[in-house]
């Protein structure tokens, strides 16, 4: 009853219609944004002589009242739960001229063109401000994410997949030839734009291309609202192979070289262990140190039973 009454009234007074100044406002999604809207010339006004609307106005729909002030009231009110303790206005300011609306934690659904009302009571009641503002909303897409084929497929058609997410507005997305930088032909790819449980857009891109040699391909997700492109390269260049068969180029890892590092290591260590044995195998065969032998004749005996070059350097 007391909504049918608040419209009835903004009816009533729409009659007598100020000029109407119109803006446009960006704001991120999870941010505040002051919705400007301010008398025009420097005056003081009694909070008992106003009435103020802010209201979104949608083509073929009812207004949805978002908060407004009624003469006589000590304090603002709202008719939607979505702006529930989100929108704001200022009794201070309102006294100074200032009847802008703060909304905090913006949402994709605040995209909206936002009108404010301000009448005076005592001038009929009659309209002396009109603004309309349109709010655009905008959420960073996230960095691409393009996945690379490991192999064609039986027609020899290679498939790239890219993906990004929790954007807004919904994006534009290209492939193109990194080669020389030109645009694919956009019927070779697939798109998948859907909402997600915060009101962002998440895609969801599939290019199908013929098999070239050395192809590298790179997606891009554009935000219009926000100039931004968000451009990765698929570095196909890692892939190496013929038309039948593509194969990754291997990579040595950091373990792997040390497994290799650790193998030589041994086979030294074994070498040296197995010459020390045979050493000292055949100085214990030999005659010792303290025999009038001469050194010629302890290598003499050891010849006898060993092939010279297993003791040269070791004596």
């Amino acid at each position: 009853m007391w909504l049918r009454s608040l419209r009835l009234l903004l009816l009533l007074f729409s009659g007598l219609q100020a000029d109407v100044q119109e803006k446009e406002v960006r704001a991120m999604v999870g941010s505040n944004v002051n919705l400007t809207c301010i008398y025009p010339e420097k005056n003081s006004f009694d909070l008992s002589d106003l009435f103020v609307y802010w209201q979104i106005s949608v083509p073929g729909q009812q207004e949805t009242v978002v908060a407004y002030y009624l003469s006589g009231n000590s304090s603002t009110g709202h008719h939607d739960d979505h702006y529930r303790h989100r929108a704001r206005l200022s009794l201070e300011g309102m006294k100074q001229g200032d009847f802008s609306l703060l909304l905090s934690n913006v949402t994709p659904q605040d995209a909206q063109k936002f009108k404010c009302l301000v009448f005076r009571k005592s001038l009929g009641p009659m309209e002396i401000l009109q603004v309309v503002i349109t709010l655009n909303v905008a959420a960073n897409y996230s960095m691409p994410v393009v996945s690379i084929p490991s192999a064609p497929s039986q027609d020899k058609e290679l498939t790239f997949t890219c993906t990004s997410t929790n954007g807004y507005p919904r994006p534009n997305v290209y492939w193109i030839n990194k080669t020389d930088n030109s645009l694919l032909d956009e019927a070779l790819q697939n798109n998948t734009v859907s909402l997600n449980e915060r009101g962002l857009y998440d895609v969801v891109s599939i290019l199908k291309i013929q098999w070239s040699p050395n192809v590298n391909v790179g997606c891009c997700i554009e935000n219009v609202l926000l100039h931004q492109n968000l451009t990765v390269s698929s570095q196909t260049e890692m892939l190496t192979g013929t038309k039948d068969s593509i194969t990754e180029k291997p990579t040595e890892t950091h373990e792997e070289r040390n497994r290799a590092l650790f193998s030589v290591l041994a086979i030294l260590a074994l070498a040296v262990a197995v010459a020390v044995a045979t050493g000292w195998m055949c100085r214990s065969r030999c005659p010792g140190r303290s025999g009038t032998g001469t050194r010629r004749a302890r290598e003499t005996a050891c010849d006898e039973n060993s092939p010279p070059e297993m003791w040269t350097g070791l004596l």
